[in-house]
């Protein structure tokens, strides 16, 4: 069974930092995407960053120049790094991967979520 599982999040002043993790676990063919959307209180899900397996890389134009998406060696996790925050940051983040398995076609996946709350 797969799996998208995260860990990170918290509470931060304005100006701090936090880092995401999120990794896929369990038995699959392929990774095609992974990335992060977060969702403010009342409002829909937002894409904040997204990372493909060709290396293409996308961000939300508010968190360019302060957020920055990666990949592990073995691209199979995705880290979102988030300095310089700020209150409007503040919002529950979820891990996001589109992956094939021997039994499905590519679907998407979601993490458990996470919030970050960004406050003084």
């Amino acid at each position: 069974q797969v799996e998208v599982v995260q860990v990170g999040g918290g509470l931060v002043q304005p100006g701090g930092s936090l880092k995401l993790s999120c990794a896929a676990t369990g038995y699959y063919l392929e990774i095609t995407t992974m990335g992060w959307y977060r969702q403010h209180p009342g409002k829909q899900r937002e894409l904040v960053a997204v990372i493909k397996n060709d290396g293409t890389i996308d961000y939300q134009d508010s968190v360019k120049d302060r957020f920055t998406i990666s990949l592990n060696n073995a691209k199979n996790a995705v880290f979102l790094q988030m300095n310089s925050l700020k209150p409007e940051d503040t919002a529950v983040y979820y891990c996001n991967a589109h992956i094939r398995t021997p039994i499905t076609q590519t679907r998407e996946y979601w993490g458990q979520g996470t919030q970050v709350t960004v406050s003084s």
